[in-house]
């Protein structure tokens, strides 16, 4: 996760001086070609041949002379080889006519700075003389990488930032443990801010006295997004190289043990009464799509790691009644194994954490090599992410580098326990149980850690494919994965969460296009990409880093009860007047009143006062005030008031 670049590496990683645009980078403005020694050896976005690019002369006449590709403004090179045979051409990228003269055979580069575009960019090659030549003119485009802002927040209304900043703020005065926001829009890192601690409670809940405050650096356990950043990622890029079918069955991939060894138990609350030779019939015919539409047949969480779970009941059972116990890697692929369906495979969604350990499996015998390796040679050491990767405290980064999760291991403040449990409050260690106790911390479901901002740049490719000098997904590929899974589950793609109709509006805002993905994580944190507004979102939280508010609610933290907690509230609010030039400040604060006045509607009758949800409640009137002092508005200070009289009283 952590590493120092040689000078010659450094070269290849984008955002690093001098990447791609080479030693002629800086002669490459405007609208010149400068000649250079010889084309990179890199991927390319675009490659293509003029004249003719297609191959062949069409019927429209114009089409040959033209393409697109995506970029963003400010950055990029387009480079240029130029046959011997060529006398002249003419060049244009997106309207912009660049010089020519002179121009015969050799290797150029056009620098874009001056003219790339956000979205679609167009180069045309015109007028080659002589006629008749075939391969007169090669283009080649890299993809773009993500810089720092370099004018404003990109149409993001600094109003809305600052409202998500005081919510956040507010509520980490009010008890919440910490968390990071990276906002990439057009190509630029337009936000990048962290608030609250990394470490601040201690196991009985109190407040440390030697708190760890987080920062930009500070790495999150990602949980289940995890799934997309690297499961789903890695398969992507497997189906790109042609090394991955979808439709091939598991029990190809992994063995016929994956079908043959399914135990002969039948679950209690099965929906189906299949016999053991038909729960083998199913496991055979188990496909990779299956297992990325989360409908394979597979119950969403057996506790693998507890050997007191029963499988069968689906809960606690008698000492040691777990038929599929496991704490090794390899014991956990044979318990997968064993296994039965708890329904008819492609009968119904069921969102389960097995589906990607076994991706996890399934990539690892595609490639020879384990998750956490392949990703980091394929995906981030190539595009220079240096604070992304699975067990960050076995390469490099200390337990103060990385933010707490829950206060007393895996025991939900000791009330659950089993063989081997951790019971320290976990810094630095995936929270997740099966990751951890049956994965060693490298799964496809959860394992991953990772900072905003690095998180955010990784996102990006899902807007080009690639990144720089490096191509990792195909646009057909990317469009499989994205494209509802169905015409009935729009909010389903292949592994990816969709918004489709309004569907993932708690977590991508209502006003997010149909075909914004993404994924949540149950630690805290969320990832989204719109393609449409060209805008990818990274917020991260540790908001299980709290006490547990209920036992009889196990799975709910003090954390999880304030806004900070809920992850859509940032895209639905930085959305707000996007793209226009008014100040939406008041439209801010009457939505700060808003918030306030339904964060009471959340406290069941005869909440204590020392409630979280009070203190998320106190959390919304104090930022109303704060809005409505700047506002100089009367009426809504008087509407605090009046929602502070409401608030249990201590």
């Amino acid at each position: 996760m952590r590493r120092i670049l040689s000078p010659c590496l450094s070269r290849m990683i984008p955002g690093n001086p001098g990447y791609a645009q080479g030693t002629d980078s800086a002669n490459t403005a405007g609208h010149v070609l400068v000649r250079v020694s010889e084309l990179p050896q890199q991927d390319w976005q675009k490659s293509v041949v003029f004249p003719d690019w297609k191959g062949y002369t069409d019927d429209t006449l114009a089409m040959n002379s033209m393409l697109s590709f995506r970029f963003s403004h400010g950055q990029g090179v387009i480079w240029l080889q130029v046959d011997e045979a060529v006398e002249a051409f003419t060049l244009y990228i997106n309207g912009q006519k660049y010089d020519t003269t002179g121009v015969h055979g050799g290797t150029y580069a056009a620098g874009m700075t001056e003219t790339a575009v956000d979205g679609v960019n167009t180069v045309q090659v015109s007028n080659i003389m002589p006629l008749g030549l075939n391969a007169a003119v090669r283009v080649c485009i890299p993809y773009p990488v993500v810089l720092d802002a370099d004018r404003g927040t990109e149409g993001i209304r600094p109003e809305a930032l600052r409202l998500i900043s005081d919510l956040i703020v507010s509520d980490v005065e009010h008890g919440f443990p910490g968390a990071q926001l990276a906002i990439v829009r057009n190509g630029r890192l337009v936000w990048n801010e962290a608030w609250g601690y990394a470490l601040r409670y201690a196991p009985d809940g109190k407040q440390l006295q030697e708190v760890q405050p987080a920062g930009r650096d500070t790495v999150y356990d990602l949980a289940s997004v995890t799934k997309m950043f690297a499961a789903n990622y890695a398969v992507q890029k497997l189906v790109t190289d042609g090394a991955l079918n979808l439709d091939t069955p598991l029990a190809e991939l992994l063995g016929d043990g994956f079908a043959e060894d399914t135990l002969p138990f039948t679950y209690q609350n099965a929906e189906t009464g299949a016999d053991h030779e038909t729960q083998k019939a199913w496991k055979r015919e188990l496909t990779v799509r299956d297992i990325l539409r989360h409908q394979a047949g597979f119950p969403a969480s057996p506790h693998y790691n507890n050997p007191d779970f029963d499988m069968a009941l689906q809960g606690i059972g008698r000492p040691g009644s777990n038929q599929c116990y496991a704490r090794t890697r390899e014991d956990t692929l044979k318990a997968i194994f064993r296994t039965p369906l708890l329904y008819a495979p492609g009968t119904k969604t069921v969102y389960s954490d097995v589906d990607y350990m076994l991706l996890c499996f399934v990539i690892e015998a595609v490639t020879g090599q384990r998750l956490d390796r392949y990703m980091e040679e394929t995906f981030y050491a190539p595009m220079g992410l240096e604070r992304i990767g699975f067990l960050p405290l076995e390469n490099g980064f200390a337990p103060g580098d990385c933010a707490a999760t829950e206060l007393n291991g895996n025991t939900r403040d000791l009330h659950v326990d089993f063989e081997g449990i951790r019971t320290y409050t976990l810094q630095g260690e995936v929270h997740d149980e099966r990751a951890w106790y049956c994965m060693q911390g490298v799964s496809g479901h959860a394992g991953l850690f990772s900072n905003a901002a690095d998180l955010a740049r990784l996102a990006s490719v899902m807007l080009t494919g690639g990144y720089g000098s490096h191509r990792f997904f195909s646009r057909n590929v990317m469009d499989m994965f994205t494209a509802p899974k169905a015409v009935e589950a729009g909010q389903w793609g292949l592994g990816w969460w969709r918004e489709g109709d309004d569907q993932r509006a708690w977590y991508f805002g209502t006003q997010s296009a149909p075909d914004t993905v993404g994924h949540q994580g149950w630690t805290g944190t969320l990832c989204m990409v719109d393609p449409s507004r060209e805008l990818v979102v990274a917020y991260l939280t540790n908001m299980i880093h709290s006490r547990v508010t209920d036992p009889e609610q196990l799975n709910k933290f003090d954390g999880s009860r304030f806004t900070a907690s809920t992850l859509g509230f940032v895209p639905q609010i930085l959305s707000i007047g996007m793209e226009t030039d008014e100040d939406v400040s008041a439209q801010l604060l009457d939505l700060a009143a808003d918030m306030a006045a339904e964060s009471l509607r959340l406290i069941p009758a005869g909440t204590d006062a020392a409630h979280p949800l009070v203190r998320n409640a106190q959390s919304k009137i104090e930022v109303l005030k704060a809005w409505a002092r700047d506002a100089g508005d009367a009426e809504k200070l008087r509407l605090a008031d009046r929602l502070q009289e409401a608030l249990p009283q201590e």
